[in-house]
Order: structure tokens, then sequence, then C-alpha cells
């Protein structure tokens, strides 16, 4: 009789289950994942789903960060023993085995950025430093940046605000011109610029720089006024239409209006222009003749590992370092920034 009870007592979609499938369902609801014998409740389902969210950002974020952080080490690490430089390097996983830091040296804990501020360039071109390839990075980065941002703004502006005949036909080829590939054209444009004596030892119009890396920039980027362009769809036309009314023109209504609210979208696109331009390596290896003053800082970081160019040529701590040097000042402008282009680039969707 009691037999009979318990049978009836014990729902029907159980019976078919043993007590160990119970069991390993019980377990798996306890994770947050539901079974045919158990079902895991929600807040335990989101709780695990975020778990194994952040494990996978964590892993992700180390991979990126790890490979910094190893560049920073090495940029402490002692290799002026010979016969250990790639061994120290090879072994470093957390700090090198031998560092500025616990071995006595006669430059200190910063011996590897003295030198590389100070003397890792004099077996480059005579009289060449660190400190002229820096400004050669300060002028190919900023003067080019500065008009050509206002230049695709000014393009932008064109396209978004004004009505003119043809306007979405040269804004498509415009566009098109986008899916060329860089390295399609880059024999072509280095024969234009050797055949107007912009590639040539010692022959440059603006002292020691090249006009290559300067004057093309100048005239802005596609994909800028694209980007800019999408940004001021979002601003009312009412704001021009009272302006022409006042009486002013489009030059008044682009330097007077329309910058000033476009300053989010032009600060973002002149942050990324910048860090592409500071970080411009093919463009003055190609374009810029090897024994000239007029190359870009990672050019020279790259020629510091080239036979002859100096004590610290295979000094690989010095040549870290100065990669460290190298990519310090894009990360801190990223840093600063980070949430003006993320809400730049948020708006470029946006119309009226």
């Amino acid at each position: 009789m009691s037999d009979e009870i318990m049978n009836n007592t014990v729902p029907e979609e159980e019976k078919q289950y043993s007590p160990l499938r119970r069991a390993w369902g019980a377990f798996l609801a306890f994770f947050g994942i539901s079974s045919a014998t158990h079902t895991a409740s929600k807040k335990r389902q989101k709780l695990v789903g975020d778990i194994v969210c952040y494990i996978v950002l964590f892993i992700g974020a180390f991979l990126m960060i790890y490979p910094f952080w190893w560049m920073i080490a090495g940029s402490f690490a002692d290799t002026s023993a010979q016969g250990q430089k790639e061994a120290i390097l090879n072994a470093l996983v957390w700090w090198p085995t031998r560092s500025t830091v616990t071995e006595g040296y006669e430059y200190g804990l910063f011996r590897n950025y003295d030198i590389f501020f100070n003397d890792a360039f004099d077996g480059l071109s005579s009289g060449f430093t660190f400190w002229k390839a820096l400004l050669n990075n300060l002028v190919y980065s900023i003067v080019p940046v500065v008009v050509g941002v206002i230049t695709s703004a000014s393009a932008a502006f064109s396209f978004a605000k004004i009505e003119w005949i043809g306007r979405d036909i040269v804004f498509f080829l415009l566009l098109a011109a986008i899916m060329v590939p860089g390295p399609a054209i880059t024999t072509a444009q280095y024969s234009m610029y050797q055949s107007m004596g912009w590639i040539t030892v010692g022959n440059y119009s603006w002292g020691d720089f090249s006009l290559v890396l300067i004057v093309p920039g100048l005239f802005g980027s596609i994909m800028t006024a694209f980007f800019i362009r999408q940004f001021l769809f979002g601003l009312p036309t009412s704001i021009i239409e009272a302006a022409k009314i006042d009486g002013a023109g489009y030059f008044r209504i682009f330097t007077g209006f329309i910058m000033p609210l476009a300053i989010p979208a032009i600060m973002a696109q002149g942050l990324l222009s910048f860090m592409g331009c500071w970080n411009n390596y093919m463009g003055s290896y190609l374009m810029v003749p090897q024994q000239s003053f007029a190359i870009s800082l990672p050019h020279a970081l790259a020629r510091l590992d080239e036979n002859g160019a100096g004590p610290y040529a295979t000094d690989y701590a010095v040549v870290i370092a100065g990669s460290v040097v190298c990519v310090l000042p894009v990360m801190i402008l990223f840093a600063c920034f980070q949430k003006t282009i993320i809400s730049s680039l948020m708006l470029t969707g946006s119309k009226e």
C-alpha cells in the first residue's frame, strides 16, 4: 500500500530520470544552466553569465596590456654586459633578470632612456639627434593635422549643409577613392614627388623637413570629412537659414556657427589623425632619403638596428626604451580624450 502511495506522489515526468540524473541537473542549475530536470533561476543565470563575460574580458585585456608591460619592463633591462643582450630579453616574463634597478650602473635607473636621448643616434647622419627626430615628428603631426582637419571640416560642411549641383556624385566618388588600397598608388606617388624634386637629399623647400609628409596632409582626409559630415547632419539647418537671413555668408556661417558646434567631432578626428601621423613609419621610410635629417622619429628608431649605426645599435634595451618614448605621447592623448573620441563617433549616425 505504501509503495502505491509513493508512486502516486512522484511527478510523472520525474519517474523516467534516475537519482543520478536529477543530481546532475541540480548541479547544473546551481551554475545557472537549466536542464530537463531542473530550471535555473534568472538571477543565477545572469550571475553566471556576468562571471563568464568578465573572465573573457579579463583575458582579452591581459593579452592587450601585457605587450605594453613587457616593453616598459624591457626598457629597464641592463644589457650593457656583452653576450647577454638577447638572453636577458628572451628570459623576460614580468621583469628582466638584470635591470638598471638592481644593477649599479653609471647612468643610473634611467640608463637606457639617457642613452636614447643623448647618444643613440650618433651613428646615423652626422649631427642628427633625438631632438631633431622629435622636432620632425611634431612638425609632421601638428601642421598637417591642424590645417587638414579644418580643410576636411569645411568640405564636410559643404557636403552636409550646402545644396549644389553634383554634390552627391562628388561625395560618392570620394568615398569610392577610399576603396583603393594605399600601397596600390605608392609607386605613382613616389614617381610624382620625385619629379617635383621633393625626394632628394638636401633638396627641401622648407628647411630640413620633408614636404611629402607635410603638403598632402594640408588638403585634408576623406575619412575625416566623412565623419564630420555625419556629425553635421545632426545640427539643425535652421541655424544656417537664420544666419543667411541676417546676411551672413557661408564662410561666416562656417567659422562662427558650424565650427564651434562641431568642436567634439573636429577634436576627435584631429586626435585620431595626430596618432596616425605620429606613428607614420612607412611614409618616412618610402618617401624620405635614408641619409637626410628629415626622417621621422619611428623611422630613426628603426634605423638604430642597422649595422654601423653607432655603439648602441644592438643594445636592444635602448631600442625598447625608444619605443616607449614613441608610444607614450599617443597613449596619454588617447587616455585623456577617449570620452571625446567615443562620444563623437557615437553621434556621427544621428540626423536632424
